[in-house]
């Protein structure tokens, strides 16, 4: 896997993936940035709700659940100090469906954390206190 980033000016910058997609990030406006993109370490934040979302969802799937909807909301917590890592971060999975087992999505967070979500596993290495909880909505019966 691999990636640039380029400079465009003051604090902003554009990441470039291998897979042809582009991200322009940008500082906040204590160091000059313009709001031209989220921050490097949203990126981080949004790349494990992603990466632990894409995990729920396929588990689910596979568990043959009526999914129709998964919602990652992700709070951090950052140290005081210099770097300001992150010291805990909370994700809640809010998954909408038809009779979606709640044994089945525990299950699912579950091999997410512990298995399968490389920037968990990554960020959990890195001392980072990571959790877990979610919440099951009931989706109205197809008409």
């Amino acid at each position: 896997m691999q990636t640039s980033v380029h400079w465009l000016e003051n604090v902003a910058f554009e990441a470039n993936s291998e897979s042809g997609h582009r991200v322009v990030m940008d500082g906040s406006a204590a160091y000059g940035g313009k709001n031209l993109g989220p921050r490097p370490m949203e990126l981080i934040l949004m790349g494990l709700g992603g990466c632990a979302s894409f995990d729920i969802v396929t588990i689910l799937q596979k568990s043959r659940q009526d999914v129709i909807d998964v919602v990652c909301q992700l709070k951090a917590e950052r140290a005081d100090a210099v770097p300001a890592v992150f010291t805990k971060i909370h994700l809640h999975f809010v998954v909408t469906g038809r009779d979606v087992k709640e044994k089945q999505v525990a299950k699912a967070v579950e091999l997410s954390a512990e298995k399968y979500c490389s920037a968990s596993k990554m960020l959990s290495a890195g001392g980072v206190e990571i959790s877990h909880d979610f919440e099951i909505i009931e989706a109205e019966a197809e008409a």
